[in-house]
């Protein structure tokens, strides 16, 4: 099953303007270092952190499912 031809230029069009948006974005400094630190995302209850003398182990399993929960909404919103 084919995609309709508007179907296919709407969907061209958002991804172009992700895009340019993460182009002009990018541009300002220090822009993903002060987006990161505001985010929760690596620091959520879930996440496990061990610290000891000379190791650390980091497991940020809710991070991860969270991310993976967003991006299957987004993939199954786009898909229809």
């Amino acid at each position: 099953m084919n995609p309709s031809p508007g179907k296919l230029l709407l969907g061209l069009g958002l991804a172009l303007a992700c895009v340019g948006a993460a182009m002009l974005l990018a541009e300002r400094p220090g822009l993903w270092q002060d987006l990161w630190r505001r985010l929760p995302l690596g620091r959520l209850p879930g996440d496990i952190r061990i610290q000891r003398d000379g190791f650390s182990v980091y497991v940020p399993w809710l991070t991860c499912l969270v991310i993976s929960i967003v991006l299957t909404l987004l993939a199954a919103l786009f898909r229809k």
